[in-house]
C-alpha cells in the first residue's frame, strides 16, 4: 500500500461515519503515523508503507469513529499557531478562544506587567500571550495537578519562562496578589445544555463544561471576585457562552465594572466580554 491508498482508505472510513474534516484528519493521522510534516505527506504521496504503519492507522480510526476527539488521539492540537499538548484531563482549546488572546493583545501597553489566567487548563492562554510578550509576569491557575503539570510541559516545550503555574481553586490560593489584566474561558455550558452535546463533549472534562445556575455560577463567582485583584484601570476579560451575553453585561454594570464592551466567535454571537476597574 501506498500512502494515496493510505489517505483514501482513511476519507471513506470517516466520511462513512460523518467527520466534517474527514479529508484533513485523515492527512493529521498520516503525519502522526508516519511522523512526517503535511508537506511531505502531500509531496510524496507514492511512498510505500508498512503493514505496522497500517494497521497503527486502523487502531486510530476506530477511536474517531467512536467519538474520541482527534486531539485526544495525537495528544495535541494547534492553537495560536502553537502545539499544545492535551490529554483529557483538559479541554481542548478552540479556535473561537483566539479572540480572547486578540483581545487581551489590544489591551497591552506599557503599564501593563502581570496577568493572572483564572482556569489555565493546557495553558493555551497564557503560552500564546507570552510568546507574544515575554516580558509580562503571567500566573496560570487550575483546581488539578494533573492540569497544572499537563499546562507546566507545554511551556517548558516552547520554552516559555515568563509563566508562574499555581494549584488554585479560583482566588484561594493568590493571596494579596493584584492583576492588571485577568482572563478566563470558565465552565459556562449548563447541564441540560451538556446533555443535549453529549454526543460532541463526552470524552472532555465535564468539570471544566459544566456550571451550576443555568451555566453562569462560575462566570458569576469570577465577575463577583475579580474586583478586588486588579489594579486601577484593570481589564477583565471572559469567554462565556453564546446566548449569556446580555446577562453578564448586566453582571459586570452591577458589580461597578466601566468601558464593558462584547465580542463576536467566528459565527457572529457575542462571546467575549471585557470590563474595566476604575476607582
Amino acid at each position: 500500500m501506498i500512502i494515496d491508498q493510505f489517505l483514501q482508505y482513511s476519507f471513506n472510513i470517516l466520511k462513512k461515519n460523518k467527520i466534517l474534516n474527514y479529508q484533513l484528519e485523515a492527512i493529521l493521522l498520516a503525519s502522526f503515523i508516519l511522523k512526517k510534516p503535511k508537506s511531505w505527506i502531500y509531496g510524496f504521496n507514492e511512498t510505500k508503507i508498512n503493514y505496522k504503519q497500517f494497521k497503527i492507522l486502523q487502531n486510530l480510526l476506530k477511536k474517531r469513529i467512536k467519538g474520541i476527539p482527534l486531539a485526544y488521539i495525537l495528544g495535541f492540537c494547534e492553537f495560536w499557531s502553537l502545539k499544545i499538548d492535551v490529554s483529557p484531563h483538559v479541554l481542548i482549546p478552540r479556535k473561537d478562544t483566539e479572540i480572547l488572546v486578540d483581545v487581551v493583545l489590544n489591551k497591552i501597553n506599557n503599564r501593563i506587567k502581570k496577568i493572572l489566567d483564572l482556569g489555565t487548563g493546557s495553558g493555551a492562554l497564557s503560552l500564546a500571550l507570552a510568546c507574544e510578550y515575554n516580558i509580562i509576569d503571567i500566573t496560570a491557575i487550575d483546581f488539578s495537578n494533573k492540569i497544572i503539570n499537563i499546562a507546566k510541559n507545554n511551556a517548558k516545550k516552547l520554552n516559555i519562562k515568563n509563566i508562574t503555574f499555581l494549584k488554585s481553586n479560583w482566588f484561594s490560593h493568590l493571596k494579596n496578589n493584584t492583576f492588571d489584566i485577568i482572563i478566563s474561558n470558565p465552565p459556562y455550558i449548563s447541564y441540560k445544555e451538556y446533555l443535549f452535546f453529549k454526543k460532541q463533549l463526552k470524552f472532555e472534562p465535564i468539570k471544566s463544561l459544566v456550571s451550576s445556575e443555568n451555566g453562569l455560577s462560575d462566570l458569576n463567582y469570577i465577575i463577583l471576585n475579580s474586583f478586588k485583584y486588579l489594579n486601577n484601570y484593570g481589564w477583565l476579560i471572559l469567554e462565556h457562552g453564546y446566548k449569556q451575553g446580555f446577562i453578564i453585561r448586566n453582571k459586570l454594570q452591577t458589580q461597578k465594572f466601566k468601558n464593558i464592551k462584547q465580542y463576536p466567535d467566528i459565527q457572529g454571537y457575542n462571546r467575549i466580554i471585557c470590563g474595566q476597574k476604575v476607582i
